[in-house]
């Protein structure tokens, strides 16, 4: 799993930052968050691999999260994409794509399937042969949701010796991959544990922007590998944090460190700060295991 980030800003593109997206890669499997204005020129200077995206997920409704989509849909149609494409959001994304394409007469060469969630509640709302995506309530100025993708558990890892041993034939190499044993020829039962080692833990991913600080998304998260969570201000704007419903990055990080998280990636900063220096020292005061989720950076998980 790895997640590259596209785009780190919030409130304007200031100093060079651009707004939210991301994109979850898992094997050749491709998954959005977010698409902020500039996301498709922040994917070809980053040579990001947007194209085979099938499931978009969309945090909430706010101009700074969703204003690249409208762009990135057309630009898929001009391609004449022929793939579904499913739109994960808060209730109202449905609307407001439809009625911008519609005014600006796009007929698109593909199928949008829109999916509303509820946002105050924690569910798996997608999940595929490789991972589930749940929901993670947010506690913003209007409806919003964090998203948790989990890997689901890989087939056992058959050992090559194995296969020339026993002369395991190709067709039962799937059966001992997910946990049955071996019958000779003769009858002779080869178990399991002896023909396979155990897969790779699973990896999990949250993503939480915007909120404010909340002891729900400290549970929704626990135990995650890699942790996204907004850090628009500083503790010297608590304050203007509170009353914007966002968190200062000695929130996310201390949202990291009572969740016990494995590393924590932190983004969507305001545009009153050239640097973000501040950020990862308030933040590493209390989890030191914390990075700023800079552009064109892809984390593996």
């Amino acid at each position: 799993m790895q997640i590259t980030i596209l785009g780190n800003a919030s409130g304007g593109p200031f100093h060079g930052r651009h707004y939210s997206a991301q994109l979850l890669q898992l094997e050749s499997q491709v998954y959005m968050i977010d698409c902020g204005e500039g996301t498709q020129m922040q994917i070809f200077k980053h040579r990001a691999k947007a194209d085979a995206c099938r499931q978009l997920f969309i945090s909430h409704l706010h101009g700074d999260h969703i204003f690249g989509l409208l762009g990135m849909l057309t630009n898929w149609g001009h391609k004449k994409r022929t793939e579904l494409l499913q739109l994960f959001s808060p209730p109202g994304l449905k609307e407001f794509v439809e009625t911008s394409l519609r005014v600006c007469g796009v007929n698109l060469s593909y199928t949008l399937e829109f999916h509303e969630v509820d946002p105050t509640v924690a569910a798996i709302v997608f999940e595929d042969s490789k991972l589930t995506v749940s929901t993670i309530p947010l506690q913003h100025r209007c409806p919003s949701t964090g998203w948790l993708f989990r890997e689901k558990i890989r087939p056992r890892n058959i050992r090559p010796e194995k296969i020339e041993t026993y002369q395991i034939p190709y067709t039962s190499i799937s059966a001992i991959k997910e946990g049955h044993d071996l019958v000779l020829a003769n009858g002779t039962i080869i178990p399991n544990a002896e023909l396979t080692l155990d897969p790779p833990p699973p990896k999990s991913y949250a993503y939480c922007s915007d909120t404010a600080f909340s002891e729900a998304v400290i549970e929704a998260v626990r135990g995650v590998d890699l942790l996204y969570h907004e850090a628009t201000f500083t503790t010297e704007h608590s304050k203007e944090a509170e009353i914007s419903k966002h968190s200062t990055a000695a929130q996310a990080a201390k949202v990291a460190s009572q969740a016990a998280v494995g590393r924590l990636i932190m983004g969507h900063i305001s545009g009153r700060y050239s640097s973000t220096d501040l950020h990862l020292a308030e933040a590493r005061i209390l989890f030191a295991k914390t990075d700023i989720a800079e552009e064109g950076h892809t984390f593996i998980v």
